[in-house]
């Protein structure tokens, strides 16, 4: 017998020359097994890709990536969205170490896959935290929970269910939004436009315009609303405005589309936070609500999040349920288990939940402790401008109301990053660094038009 036959490698060549030759569906010469270079193969130069261009920046994790290449001492980063401690250290709740560390030593736990909608234990209990929990709507098992990908996932899967089974197919935003709002709903098959919401001359809501674009909106049209902490500039309606959008977008039949990514980091209340969503679920009307816990319980790389939404009837929300699979499967087909069992764990026990309000409220606490700094040392230098502004709005953000240019100087000058809208995390500033915004915001009003 020839021992060439015989050797591992010949009888690896000639399965790689029929395998060739089934790719290729051409007959190879026996003599030269070797496979002629294609397109897809050689150097950089001949790629196909090679007339893609490179696509801009994020513009909100662009900003973090101009920070991390400054190497000044004092930069300060104010662009993303993340909770920073005093020392300027991103937090790990004491509550979800804890409630990990019960995960780890529960061995009866493991990681196969979760169905489709996810965990439904999260699922069930998400549902609790924002609509209450006596809320007839759950009760009467008319509302159905899916667990997704964050808050950005929620929304995605929400707005391609909407795209294929809603009969309109317009979906109206704040001006301004969340940067990723249009594309998002761009993408999934929805028709974007805007309604006013901020107001440049008083730095506040502009309830009249508000009302107007959405009276002015045809029957049936979708509307994003931010829940509470609006994203980028931290006005909200009050109460009796929310009564008022209420009853003008069921008296139009438009479809309320709630994104809830700061339930209790706003206020430090989780059911007052709640409020604004459930007075909508409580004239037994329809809705859609994207909810996260990247920030209030600080599970930003966990990406855990929820989308619910609110039927006429049980029958009904579970045919919307078959179909919210059909959206799911081929995007992701089931979401991570780590996250959705950290929020579970936390949600269910007691003592876990007390804890996590008193932390909660803390960071909350802290971030509006910060606008007050911010706002009596920019009255302390004389800053021109009323900057009362700073402390009326809530949330994570302060729409501050430079303008990119005063922006851009700051950067160069202060090395202080935040988007060019102006607006400037809360959450990123400490008591040793607000003196240092504070003289930048102040040499860019007074030198900068």
């Amino acid at each position: 017998m020839n021992p060439e036959l015989t050797s591992p490698s010949s009888s690896s060549d000639r399965r790689i020359s029929v395998l060739a030759r089934h790719l290729v569906g051409v007959e190879m010469d026996p003599q030269n097994d070797s496979i002629s270079a294609f397109p897809t193969s050689g150097s950089d130069s001949n790629s196909v890709f090679s007339h893609v261009v490179r696509g801009p920046e994020d513009p909100i994790l662009g900003v973090t990536v101009a920070y991390n290449k400054d190497p000044s001492p004092v930069k300060l980063n104010l662009g993303v969205g993340a909770y920073r401690t005093e020392e300027g250290k991103p937090l790990v709740l004491n509550v979800v170490r804890k409630a990990e560390q019960l995960l780890v030593n529960d061995r009866s736990r493991v990681k196969e896959y979760l169905p489709i909608t996810g965990l439904a234990e999260f699922n069930k209990l998400s549902a609790k935290l924002m609509f209450g929990a006596n809320c007839p709507a759950i009760q009467e098992n008319r509302v159905t929970t899916v667990q997704c990908l964050s808050g950005t996932g929620s929304l995605r899967v929400g707005a391609e269910f909407l795209a294929k089974h809603y009969h309109h197919r317009t979906i109206y935003i704040p001006q301004p939004t969340w940067g990723n709002h249009p594309k998002i709903f761009t993408l999934a098959g929805l028709s974007v436009k805007t309604y006013r919401y901020y107001d440049p001359a008083t730095r506040g809501l502009n309830f009249q315009g508000l009302l107007e674009d959405l009276n002015s909106a045809p029957s049936g049209a979708i509307v994003l609303l931010h829940a509470c902490a609006h994203n980028p500039t931290g006005v909200d309606p009050t109460s009796q405005q929310w009564e008022q959008i209420r009853k003008l977008m069921r008296s139009k039949g438009l479809m309320p589309f709630f994104d809830s990514a700061y339930q209790g980091f706003a206020s430090g209340s989780l059911d007052a936070d709640a409020q604004p969503v459930r007075m909508f679920v409580a004239d037994s009307g329809e809705l859609l609500l994207a909810q996260s816990y990247a920030k209030n319980m600080g599970l930003y790389g966990e990406r855990i999040g929820a989308l619910s939404i609110v039927c006429k009837t049980a029958d009904v929300a579970g045919r919307v349920e078959s179909q919210l699979k059909l959206v799911i499967r081929p995007m992701y087909s089931n979401p991570p288990i780590h996250g959705a069992s950290i929020v579970a764990a936390i949600l269910k026990d007691r003592d876990l939940y007390n804890e996590w309000t008193i932390e909660l409220k803390a960071m909350a606490d802290r971030i509006i402790s910060m606008r007050q700094k911010l706002f009596e040392a920019l009255r302390a230098r004389g800053t021109p401008g009323d900057w009362s502004h700073i402390v009326k709005q809530i949330g994570m953000f302060t729409f501050t109301g430079l303008n990119s240019k005063q922006v851009a100087f700051m950067t160069k000058e202060y090395h202080i990053y935040m988007t060019s809208d102006g607006r400037i995390s809360m959450a990123g500033l400490s008591s040793k660094t607000v003196p240092h915004l504070a003289d930048a915001m102040h040499a860019a009003v007074k030198r900068v038009a």
